[in-house]
């Protein structure tokens, strides 16, 4: 699915995608493929700076060096006429704007050829200068896309809330749906999924931040989300029978495996959960860039998450008749719940003498007791810490 945006396409993501790719466990002829494919994206834009980074983080990639000094040549050329366009606009006879679009002009060409310092430097360089809020939060955006390449989180960070801040006083509805979309990326990367979900979610609707992933993608990242953190009644609102979901049924086949996960749980379809989970893990989870490193922590959460949704119809439940309906074997079940019966998980145990498993479910008047207490308690700290402020503020107008 396709969409407009005057938002340029930098740096390109699909770079990161394949390099990140490199790294993994892949054969011969896919990485073969891979190095094709970026190769000719590189030759494409002259990525001097770019090439010459893989030739030092991958130690097999195919690297000329005459080709690179023919990139740096050409990139070299294009900056020194671009500089020039800045010094010719500080002149008396340009304008504030003049000077700024230069300065953004030379931004992006080191944006486009991956050069992350001089592109960083000279976007830091161009906030300095005279503009409107929404000029700062595309700054801002490109900064936030430049680091989800290097994939550094801190500093996706650091820029998605000054981002936040400068929405506040004014974004507009464009601009805060993208930002919407970059910090529920962000938060599904650094494993917040419950909070991840709300945004990619609502993104969908409104989706135009095809500059860092395309509409496929953001819609996997919220199949992802919320299946791990939805409860039946949003799960089925807010992905199963989300329009913007199901209008991706046909174009991207290679989430079956995970719509088939989200389905067979929604509707208890346990028998073939592991299957599409398994498939799920090696197809989908395991080769992306953002959810590789929680792979196995989603492999664990939806198998916690399917044995509690199983055992909430039971009082107490035989151990032959829940492998068997999830298909596995009895001893791969045993183990499997003893990792999350310890910690509270799952509220239940296991009878290996007679082999039941019995449910024992909280007590929430009980829990809502001790959570309505600790609240009370936190906040008659703040009224208290409040009220000691006030005082001082009084006695220092006093004084």
């Amino acid at each position: 699915m396709e969409y407009d945006t005057d938002t340029p396409q930098i740096p390109n993501h699909t770079l990161s995608e394949h390099q990140f790719l490199l790294g993994t466990n892949i054969s011969k002829n896919e990485r073969a493929r891979l190095f094709k494919e970026m190769t000719a994206i590189i030759e494409a834009d002259s990525m001097a700076p770019y090439y010459k980074y893989l030739h030092e983080e991958v130690d097999d990639f195919p690297f000329d060096e005459a080709l690179y000094t023919k990139f740096a040549q050409k990139n070299e050329e294009n900056a020194t006429l671009l500089k020039l366009r800045i010094k010719e606009a500080e002149g008396e006879d340009e304008t504030e704007w003049d000077i700024l679009s230069a300065t953004l002009r030379l931004a992006e060409h080191y944006t486009t050829i991956v050069d992350h310092k001089n592109a960083v430097e000279t976007y830091k360089k161009a906030l300095e200068l005279p503009q409107s809020t929404g000029s700062k939060i595309d700054i801002l955006l490109t900064l936030t896309r430049i680091e989800f390449f290097f994939n550094d989180y801190q500093l996706v960070s650091k820029y998605l809330e000054q981002t936040k801040a400068l929405i506040e006083k004014g974004g507009d509805w464009e601009r805060r749906n993208r930002y919407k979309t970059y910090h529920g990326i962000y938060l599904m990367a650094t494993r917040n999924f419950a909070e991840a979900s709300k945004l990619l979610t609502d993104s969908l609707a409104t989706f135009t931040s095809t500059e860092l992933c395309s509409y496929e993608q953001v819609a996997y990242y919220a199949i992802v989300c919320g299946v791990l953190t939805l409860g039946r009644v949003d799960l089925r609102l807010k992905i199963i029978e989300s329009p913007e979901i199901l209008s991706i049924y046909s174009s991207a086949p290679s989430l079956e495996p995970l719509l088939n996960l989200t389905n067979s749980l929604y509707t208890c379809e346990y028998n073939c959960f592991f299957q599409y989970l398994l498939e799920s893990y090696d197809a989908l989870l395991l080769p992306n860039k953002y959810l590789h490193q929680h792979a196995n922590y989603f492999l664990r959460e939806m198998r916690c998450k399917a044995y509690g949704q199983l055992l909430e119809s039971y009082k107490s439940l035989s151990l032959k008749s829940m492998a068997h309906n999830f298909n596995i074997s009895e001893e791969f079940l045993d183990q499997d719940l003893c990792k999350f019966i310890p910690n509270k998980k799952l509220n239940c145990t296991i009878d290996k003498v007679n082999g039941i498993i019995e449910t024992n479910r909280p007590d929430n008047k009980n829990s809502q007791y001790h959570l309505l207490i600790k609240q009370g308690d936190n906040l008659l700290t703040k009224l208290q810490k409040y009220g000691a402020a006030v005082k001082l503020s009084g006695a220092e107008r006093v004084a």
